[in-house]
């Protein structure tokens, strides 16, 4: 049994024994404002639980993209509407949105940072018309993109120098497929 096994286990012992003692405390004549301030720390660590195992259960809630046996990667419609994947860059997982809107892979200072990329040390030369209005932009060299198993050298992306809550896949990315389709909820990537 690894060390995360038996802390989840521990875990859940210790919330089943905060459920049951809300049925003991249900059941004894105890004042109305202890029953509820039991209530109450019941309401909050059952808060910390759904936070808990919330990665437990996320691929239910928001399922992610899935590799076909054809070498297709297949991404279902998040509950947003957005289509998500999640590509390795330089050794680290960065989620998207899939915006066919957007001419290039667009960084967030926040994703640049995570894979290595300094956001303040960059020359900001560029700009990109955004719904947001216009935004300045930093041109940058992937060393090392992946996606479904495909790795990739050397890839052009920009990095947003303003605020912005996600990274864009764009087109720039999206055009080294071969068919992009979308049936259904499930946008297919195919090489």
């Amino acid at each position: 049994m690894t060390g995360s096994s038996f802390a989840s286990i521990l875990y859940l012992v210790l919330l089943g024994c905060f459920i049951g003692s809300y049925f003991l405390v249900a059941r004894q004549n105890l004042g109305k404002t202890m029953q509820q301030a039991a209530i109450w720390a019941l309401i909050f660590f059952g808060a910390v639980a759904a936070a808990a195992l919330w990665s437990d259960v996320s691929d239910e809630v928001m399922p992610r993209q899935n590799l076909a046996s054809d070498g297709t990667i297949e991404v279902p419609r998040g509950f947003d509407g957005h289509y998500r994947v999640t590509l390795e860059i330089d050794g680290a997982e960065v989620p998207f949105i899939v915006d066919t809107g957007a001419s290039d892979l667009v960084l967030s200072r926040d994703d640049a940072m995570r894979v290595g990329i300094d956001p303040d040390a960059l020359a900001y030369l560029g700009r990109a018309q955004t719904a947001n209005g216009t935004v300045p932009m930093a041109r940058v060299v992937l060393d090392r993109v992946s996606l479904g198993g495909v790795v990739e050298r050397d890839v052009g992306a920009s990095v947003n120098g303003g605020d912005m809550d996600a990274s864009l896949l764009g087109m720039s990315y999206l055009a080294r497929f071969g068919r992009i389709e979308i049936e259904g909820d499930t946008l297919s990537l195919t090489r």
